[in-house]
């Protein structure tokens, strides 16, 4: 016998709030994921969502974790003064460039987010571009920068950035473009990784453009410059 029709409306609601409560529970999940790993992250190596992407398309993924004191010097240097000069400074976000990027007709860009940012984006978040993605950063950083420590956070990044298809981290990048490991790269080749790391599916370090030249001298001049800036390191 079918139901009439004020029972069949009661089921189909009943149906929708179980469907509703279901997917606030896997939205709650989602948010609170970042708040529970990143803690476990001060001690084991994470996995990006670009990284998790890779292998769950069968695209491969070339990655070698390496600590701190396994990277050069340079490279060190190069990418805390190209991507972040104030790291030391700030506490995960520097307002007064974001704010300057805020207020371009561009709209947001890498040039507005700190390294904790793109830590935080590269684990948790996707890449696209957006005001969303930008707001959701800001938090994140700010709570990675006060669970790790500065030299945590660079080690993280160093070691999840993509350098091309498939290559995460500063190991398998020095590897794949040099022939060595990232602990023996020269200062010239940390400054060419570094001028890659905006564009690393176009951008080859190892045949660099002229572009990618220039910009690598530039870097190298702003590393061997580098000094108190890496002070919390």
């Amino acid at each position: 016998m079918s139901l009439s029709w004020p029972t069949a409306w009661t089921s189909r609601l009943a149906d929708r709030r179980g469907l509703a409560k279901a997917a606030l529970k896997v939205l709650v999940v989602i948010a609170a994921l970042p708040l529970v790993l990143t803690p476990v992250y001060a001690f084991i190596p994470p996995v990006s969502t670009l990284m998790l992407w890779s292998a769950l398309t069968f695209q491969g993924m070339d990655r070698d974790w390496v600590s701190f004191d396994q990277i050069a010097p340079a490279m060190v240097a190069s990418v805390v003064m190209s991507e972040d000069g104030r790291f030391c400074q700030h506490s995960g976000v520097d307002w007064q460039q974001l704010n300057l990027v805020l207020d371009s007709k561009k709209g947001p860009s890498r040039g507005a987010s700190t390294i904790p940012m793109q830590t935080v984006k590269n684990l948790f978040l996707w890449q696209s571009r957006s005001y969303v993605r930008k707001g959701l950063e800001i938090p994140l950083a700010y709570y990675a920068d006060f669970v790790l420590t500065k030299r945590r956070i660079l080690t993280i990044y160093l070691n999840i950035a993509e350098w091309g298809p498939g290559i995460f981290g500063v190991e398998a990048a020095s590897r794949h473009y040099f022939n060595k490991s990232a602990k023996d790269l020269t200062a010239r080749q940390a400054a060419l990784l570094t001028a890659a790391l905006p564009n690393p599916i176009d951008r080859n370090p190892a045949k660099p453009t002229r572009f990618l030249q220039s910009r690598a001298r530039t870097i190298e001049g702003m590393a061997r410059q580098a000094g108190d800036y890496l002070g919390c390191l």
